[in-house]
């Protein structure tokens, strides 16, 4: 599907959701990569919430998206990691 296509309009804020086992290092991480794309990340970006037995951590990222292809490099390099077992 080409930008013309897309039922994102860009740029717009986007909310890039990801899910890894507990850990102390896995917010820092998810922060490292998403920075690699979009390095202005605003103050109170990043939401994290563990799982009812705390084995698993749900990270919410929210970013000011400038295109499609920036979206798919993010979630290349999010699903590349062995930390990170989700990225919605």
């Amino acid at each position: 599907m080409s930008e013309e296509q897309s039922l994102l309009e860009f740029p717009c804020q986007f909310a890039i959701k990801v899910m890894g086992r507990t850990s102390p290092d896995l917010d820092v991480l998810v922060v490292e990569i998403v920075r690699r794309h979009s390095p202005d990340l605003r103050e109170g970006a990043v939401t994290s919430r563990p799982s009812k037995a705390g084995n698993y951590t749900a990270i919410t990222v929210m970013i000011d998206a400038s295109s499609r292809q920036q979206l798919d490099a993010i979630y290349r390099d999010l699903t590349a990691s062995p930390h990170i077992l989700m990225a919605l």
